[in-house]
């Protein structure tokens, strides 16, 4: 279906595989972003407090740290393999999150959920980097990335509505069904390629050159700067409008609409207005965002609209971020895209435990949405300081 919307340039085969591969995505995304929404649904559940959970995440995020070895590691493994394993792990942290009896072992689910989801995550855009050239990646990865908008729009909403009906356990089990069939498609549909491993291995530029540590960087200030607004906006709906589980469901289905609409817009725009300055604009757009929310947080409606605007700049700005990570280190693409990746679990990771703080010790959301604009604001000079020093050298 989605192979339409790629020209006679692209092989056969990377139009044959994006559908599926876009699909396998969503449930992954949505199995890794279901909790952030509910967190306080799940901090009653537990009979414990905002930030207690929130330091459940942090410990979850921090695993992002692994990232850059994660990276190595794919890099020697087949990508079909490392998808697989990816897929299983999700799968298992899923199930365990559902049936966890205590806070401990939930952390321990939604950790692995955040671990293996790098082998996926990495196994795949190193699948893309073997097969689709550099200048066309942005719009390859584009279409791709409108997963994690439907991950949210459909995934999560879902899962959502299981909660309400059930419980957020349920939600979980729902998502690692579909983990479930998802791996029976890739088993099936993607083959192992064993020529790629000799090749990557003969390759020793694994390093990245000075200037582009400031893509890592950029990367750690845009993910701290949307975690500060995902892992707050369930409880202050919640606590501010009495939202239950339905109404946070249909506000993240709203949000997943906006994703959605940045992720094609990012497939369509950024390989010709250029990775670099792309990047710029989405998180340059999170600013005002930001600052709206923190002025407008007692008022549902511009409050929904400035979260709108927010989420808008966030989808584009990591959009745009993949294609130009996959090339940082050009053939060891889950060597670059780790550390990518890595910075942003990191950047997470931290704010998982100070927006919480934050809310928390505010009352609301509006210093957390503070938090976010300055990281957004951050974000944009290091990725314009890294365009003006003259951005990525072909090889």
């Amino acid at each position: 279906m989605l192979s339409r919307w790629l020209d006679d340039s692209f092989s056969q085969l990377v139009r044959k595989n994006i559908t599926l591969l876009t699909a396998t995505r969503l449930t992954t995304n949505a199995c890794y972003r279901f909790t952030p929404p509910f967190i306080a649904i799940i901090a009653k559940g537990f009979d414990v407090s905002l930030s207690q959970i929130g330091v459940a995440l942090t410990v979850s995020e921090f695993s992002g740290l692994l990232s850059p070895f994660i990276g190595r590691l794919v890099d020697h493994l087949s990508r079909r393999g490392a998808m697989l394993i990816g897929l299983c792990g999700i799968g298992v942290g899923a199930s365990l999150a559902a049936i966890s009896p205590n806070i401990f072992m939930f952390t321990f689910g939604v950790t692995l959920i955040s671990v293996t989801k790098n082998f996926f995550d990495l196994g795949m855009s190193g699948w893309i980097s073997d097969h689709v050239p550099y200048e066309k990646r942005g719009r390859y990865i584009g279409i791709t990335e409108i997963s994690w908008a439907l991950g949210l729009l459909i995934g999560v909403s879902s899962m959502g509505v299981i909660t309400a009906l059930i419980s957020w356990r349920a939600g979980f089990v729902a998502g690692a069904c579909g983990i479930a069939v998802s791996l029976g498609f890739i088993a099936s549909r993607i083959k192992t390629e064993p020529h790629e491993v000799s090749s990557r291995i003969a390759d020793d530029g694994i390093r990245l050159n000075g200037r582009a540590w400031l893509v890592v960087a950029s990367m750690f200030a845009t993910m701290c700067a949307s975690q500060c607004i995902f892992i707050t906006f369930g409880a202050w709906l919640d606590d501010q409008f009495g939202f239950g589980a339905l109404g946070i469901a249909a506000v993240g289905f709203s949000f997943g609409l906006v994703e959605l609409y940045a992720s094609v817009t990012s497939a369509n725009k950024t390989d010709s207005w250029g990775k670099e300055i792309s990047i710029a604009i989405g998180c340059l757009i999170m600013v005002p965002g930001g600052l709206a929310l923190s002025l407008a947080a007692h008022n549902l409606i511009f409050g929904l609209l400035a979260l709108m605007i927010y989420i808008l700049g966030f989808e584009f700005a990591v959009v745009s971020m993949l294609p130009l990570a996959t090339h940082l280190v050009p053939k060891r693409p889950g060597s670059g895209l780790g550390l990518v990746i890595g910075a942003g679990t990191l950047g997470r990771g931290v704010m998982s435990f100070v927006a919480t703080r934050a809310y928390e010790s505010s009352n609301g959301i509006a210093l957390p949405a503070l938090i976010g604009a300055a990281s957004a604001a951050v974000a944009t000079i290091l990725i314009y300081q890294y365009h003006r020093l003259g951005g990525l050298v072909h090889e």
